[in-house]
């Protein structure tokens, strides 16, 4: 099968020095493109993760002023209750003026219980909420967060994502609040994909160390908005797929790209311990979006953006909620 020479040569590295050398790729294969797009148009949004507090938003907006980095939304890692209600109706006020998305972490997970099997080899239920007390944490923190004007919530367990989606359609949390899985339980196939989007998730973040192939494997089952990290944390892999951003827009549509940070300590759960590594790996993070647009910008691949402020998945597909309309 073939494509636009043009197209081919404009998504791939160095492919029109490499094709004069007889070395170039095969031509790219339509059918393996995403047919999926956000509501009111655009293939990607920009995400910056990672953002501790309301000194740390300041440095990414910043530099995002500075670099000329678009933002559609601004995720923090350590959970909304890692912050007081000044801090997150700063976070709010920031974000609302430049009409970017904020997304706070639910509630306590897996990693920071005192139950010993995440620690064991075999990582045991990893950062699921364990227990009723857990999923009551993470509910508590999501009526909390959207009571003083947060839109999105992240998860990392499927009670609390089923659980949080009932809330909304309850109104329990406002119906437009929006729902995101964490790529600490991110899921690698198309049908655990599916089954996310049905339980209530509006964005869902995969592994970074799923392959092209999978990701067209997903778009043929899904249209639910996908998050990815460009490159990611030393703990989720360390990935770095900035040379393939063009081509994971092509075959993931809609994605976020998600710029995070290898080779930098972790820092959650935030505190003022680890202020003057988090306002530095922030600044950077901002700066690796700048290199991945620079890079989509001369391969010719920078279109389809979303517009900036948008923010909503669109329709998407859900089980049926008990006793609703």
């Amino acid at each position: 099968m073939t494509t636009d020479a043009s197209v081919t040569a404009a998504r791939r590295p160095g492919e029109q020095a490499l094709a004069a050398l007889g070395l170039g790729a095969p031509a790219l294969d339509p059918a393996d493109a995403s047919a999926h797009t956000f509501p009111g148009g655009g293939k990607w949004r920009t995400e910056i993760p990672s953002c501790e507090g309301p000194e740390a938003l300041a440095v990414v907006l910043k530099e995002s002023s500075r670099l000329d980095v678009p933002i559609h939304r601004i995720s923090q890692g350590s959970g909304v209750w890692m912050l007081t209600d000044a801090e997150i109706t700063e976070m709010v006020e920031a974000t609302k003026e430049r009409d970017i998305e904020l997304c706070l972490f639910t509630g306590p997970r897996g990693t920071w219980d005192i139950g010993g099997s995440v620690r064991s080899d075999s990582r045991g239920a990893g950062l699921r909420a364990r227990g009723h007390d857990a999923v009551a944490g993470c509910v508590e923190d999501a009526v909390r967060a959207t009571e003083l004007g947060v839109k999105c919530l992240l998860v990392a367990d499927e009670g609390v994502l089923w659980t949080l989606h009932r809330a909304r359609q309850a109104g329990i949390v406002p119906a437009d609040t929006t729902l995101k899985v964490s790529a600490l339980v991110g899921p690698v196939n198309p049908a655990s994909y599916s089954v996310f989007e049905h339980l209530g998730a509006d964005s869902v973040n995969v592994p970074s160390d799923l392959t092209l192939d999978h990701l067209t494997e997903i778009r043929r089952v899904s249209g639910a908005p996908m998050d990815m990290y460009i490159e990611a944390p030393d703990d989720l892999g360390g990935y770095i797929r900035m040379y393939e951003v063009a081509e994971l827009i092509r075959r993931g549509a809609p994605v976020y790209l998600k710029f995070g940070l290898s080779k930098a300590p972790g820092i959650y759960p935030w505190g003022n311990h680890l202020r003057d590594v988090t306002l530095a790996t922030a600044k950077e993070r901002v700066r690796r979006g700048r290199l991945a647009l620079d890079l989509l910008a001369r391969h010719g691949a920078d279109g389809d953006m979303a517009p900036l402020g948008s923010r909503l998945p669109g329709e998407l597909r859900r089980f049926p909620v008990e006793g609703s309309a």
